[in-house]
């Protein structure tokens, strides 16, 4: 069975499960990405590069996403046509279609089993768009969402099979196509991320955290307000006065994932610590991690706080709920399909940054309280959330009907 992963920057959503895949018998993995993707090492994979960027002074503002997404699609088909020369056919293809690759890739291997990555939706009501009064929405930008969804509903029209991480995100798609998405989450691996109660964390100015010390938590791919960046520093200010001993480590980079950039400033964290005054030799900033790092960041957490938009579900959030965090997560509707309150963890509402701070100081000043919450949210991820569910049942998808295949 020959498989083809499409991801713009491969591996993406597939570098758990990917070498999983290629250590089946009979299966061919191949995977494409754009050239400057991370790549995998274990993983034959090919790169391809857009013949140029998309120019948004030639474009209607509503058309710049879309040019984008078809000279995205245009590249990905040129790489698959030489792989056909070559005398490649795969007999499936699971792509995450989000940036367009796969456009033209039915016009290529019609063949092909087609499975699409179902993330988002945009524009739906009472998600994302419009969520965050400080980021009033207008006209023209429910227009530019509007015709960027295109894309994603044409996207749905071509595929065989679509998947979405959870129910949330799949309720965000058309309820015309639905049907064609399961709900499957790519995994944790909870074998590696696991409690610690003797881990200890060596910040680079030299600074020692243990499990145990009242260490706030917060972890973004990138620090920015979809992941409610601006909230949580906010309240550390508060934090740092009730608390005079608690160290906070920060984890996630200064590119903006989803939304916008600021307008005054070169990057979120920028525009932040400029506006809220705080004691930095506790507040500790460490950008993107390496993957063991970051694992230590959360085995040494008192209290992890998570923080979302209605939008999709960080992976974040359930590595830290693995690790045994003491979890203090938005109310919001992606983090509740997890997440009971007082259960796995408690909420708090994303705006209020006086009732998270509240929340921070009775986990740093009571650990023993959350001793079953930590334990239920590891057990939630164990029971729903694994990497071994993860491939059984994306393995079922990518077969369909061709068991015997595998």
């Amino acid at each position: 069975m020959r498989l083809l992963l499409i991801h713009q920057n491969f591996p993406g959503q597939f570098r758990r499960m990917a070498p999983l895949w290629a250590k089946y018998p009979n299966w061919d993995v191949l995977g494409l990405g754009r050239k400057r993707s991370q790549g995998m090492t274990d993983l034959k994979w090919v790169g391809y590069d857009l013949h140029r960027e998309p120019d948004p002074s030639k474009q209607h503002p509503y058309l710049v996403s879309m040019e984008s997404a078809v000279l995205h699609g245009q590249a990905t088909a040129r790489a698959l046509l030489q792989l056909k020369q070559k005398g490649y056919a795969p007999d499936v293809i699971l792509a995450h279609p989000g940036w367009g690759e796969t456009l033209y890739a039915r016009d290529v291997f019609p063949n092909a089993r087609l499975v699409h990555l179902c993330e988002w939706y945009y524009g739906t009501a009472n998600s994302d768009f419009g969520f965050d009064p400080e980021f009033p929405s207008n006209f023209d930008a429910q227009a530019r969402v509007k015709t960027w969804n295109a894309l994603h509903a044409l996207n749905l029209v071509n595929c065989d099979a679509g998947i979405s991480a959870t129910q949330w995100q799949r309720s965000r798609h058309p309820k015309e196509l639905q049907h064609k998405i399961q709900v499957i989450h790519e995994g944790v691996d909870t074998h590696y991320l696991k409690p610690d109660a003797h881990a200890e964390l060596t910040l680079p100015d030299g600074t020692r955290l243990r499990a145990g010390d009242p260490i706030v938590t917060y972890v973004a791919r990138n620090l920015e307000p979809y992941r409610g960046f601006h909230i949580f520093m906010r309240s550390l200010a508060q934090l740092q006065r009730e608390h005079p001993t608690c160290h906070v480590v920060i984890v996630g980079g200064d590119e903006v994932s989803y939304g916008s950039p600021p307008k005054d400033a070169a990057n979120w964290r920028e525009k932040m610590l400029a506006e809220v005054k705080l004691d930095m030799s506790r507040v500790h900033i460490l950008g993107k991690l390496p993957y063991a790092t970051y694992a230590k960041v959360l085995q040494v957490s008192a209290a992890h706080v998570y923080l979302t938009y209605p939008f999709v579900l960080s992976w974040s959030m359930l590595e830290a709920m693995a690790s045994g965090c003491v979890m203090i997560a938005s109310r919001t509707a992606p983090v509740e399909e997890v997440i009971t309150d007082g259960l796995q963890g408690v909420l708090t509402d994303f705006f209020d940054s006086e009732q998270l701070v509240k929340h921070m100081i009775h986990a740093l000043n009571h650990p023993e309280f959350y001793r079953d919450m930590r334990a239920a949210a590891r057990a939630k991820v164990q029971a729903d959330y694994t990497l071994d569910k993860a491939e059984k049942s994306f393995k079922e998808l990518i077969l369909g009907n061709s068991e015997s295949e595998s």
